[in-house]
Order: structure tokens, then sequence, then C-alpha cells
């Protein structure tokens, strides 16, 4: 089985600085937390597929 993966770009919610994620796209809609690769504070990624199997991701600091 093989899994789609695709990146994004999107600014840090922390520290405002551009970062690249990798997304899986095999998975409809997914959250998880990932440390920002400038500032290395907590970021909460939020993925959804569109009906293109394309990501709309939303990042949010932890104390947003």
């Amino acid at each position: 089985m093989s899994h789609s993966l695709e990146t994004a770009k999107t600014h840090c919610p922390n520290c405002g600085e551009v970062i690249e994620l990798v997304i899986d796209c095999s998975v409809q809609s997914q959250e998880y937390i990932e440390d920002c690769q400038v500032c290395c504070q907590a970021i909460t990624v939020s993925v959804t597929l569109d009906q293109d199997g394309l990501p709309t991701v939303s990042v949010a600091g932890q104390d947003e």
C-alpha cells in the first residue's frame, strides 16, 4: 500500500516564519501536534482533504 505525501507551506502561529509540512494524504481528516522547525514551539496541525484529495491545512499555537 503506497501513501500519497504532499508538502504544504504555512506560517508558524508562534514565530511567524514560513514552515513546510509533509502531509499524509491517505488520511481524510487528521489533527496532530508538530514542533516548528524554526522556533521549536508546539503547533496543532489540522488537515482535511478536499474532493480531489488535496490537503487543506490549518495551524494553531498551543495557547490558542
